[in-house]
C-alpha cells in the first residue's frame, strides 16, 4: 500500500492507488515485452519494383540466401566503389557509369537495381543507411546521364552481404560498393 500523508492525522495507505501503479507497471512491461523483438531489420529499399515477376533475374540477397555466396561483380554492367564513411561517386566511377548508362539506353527494356552496400565497420544502423545513400547517389547520376528514374530502384544491405571476408583495408574497399541488378529484357550474364 502506497502511504498519503493527510493533514496531521499521520500516513494512510490508498488500496486504490497501489492498484493504479500495478496496472500501470503491467502496461510498460506488456508494451517492453511486446516491443523486444530478435528480428533483424528488413533492407531499406526505395524506387519501382524492378522488372516483372515472370522475367526477373535475383536480387543479390536472393543468391546469397540459397548459396551462402556473393557473386559480387559480373553482369552486364559494373560494380562501383566508395571511400571510407563517404557516398560520393569519386571520379574513377564516372565513366563506369556512363558505361553502365550507355548499356541501359541500348537495352532500354531492362531495369536495375542498385544494392547499395559497406564494409564491416560501423554500426548496423548507420550502415543501412549509408548503403542507401550510395544507392542513391549511383542512382542520381544515371538519371543525370539520360536514363529514367522509373527504371531503377534501390536497396540498402548495409554490411549484411559482404564479398571479402578479411579484416584489412583492401577487403573493406571491395566491400563499399554499388551492385548493379539487371532484370527485365536482356538480363543474361
Amino acid at each position: 500500500m502506497i502511504p498519503i500523508q493527510r493533514g496531521r492525522g499521520g500516513w494512510v495507505t490508498s488500496a486504490a492507488g497501489v492498484a493504479r501503479i500495478a496496472a500501470l507497471a503491467m502496461i510498460c512491461v506488456a508494451l517492453s515485452v511486446a516491443g523486444c523483438s530478435s528480428k533483424k531489420p528488413e533492407a531499406i529499399g526505395t524506387g519501382v519494383p524492378v522488372g516483372d515477376q515472370g522475367n526477373q533475374t535475383k536480387s543479390t540477397i536472393e543468391d546469397y540466401s540459397k548459396t551462402g555466396m556473393i557473386a559480387g561483380e559480373g553482369g552486364p554492367l559494373s560494380d562501383i566503389h566508395f571511400g571510407y564513411n563517404d557516398y560520393t561517386v569519386q571520379p574513377q566511377d564516372s565513366s563506369i557509369l556512363r558505361q553502365n548508362a550507355s548499356w541501359l539506353q541500348a537495352h532500354s527494356d531492362a531495369n536495375v537495381q542498385v544494392e547499395g552496400n559497406c564494409d564491416e565497420r560501423g554500426s548496423e544502423e548507420y550502415n543501412i543507411a549509408l548503403g542507401a545513400k550510395r544507392a542513391q547517389s549511383a542512382k542520381d547520376y544515371l538519371t543525370t546521364l539520360g536514363i529514367s528514374p522509373g527504371r531503377i530502384s534501390t536497396i540498402s544491405y548495409g554490411k549484411e552481404l559482404q564479398v571479402c571476408q578479411e579484416h584489412e583495408e583492401s577487403c573493406w574497399q571491395r566491400n563499399r560498393r554499388d551492385h548493379f541488378v539487371v532484370s527485365g529484357g536482356q538480363s543474361s550474364r
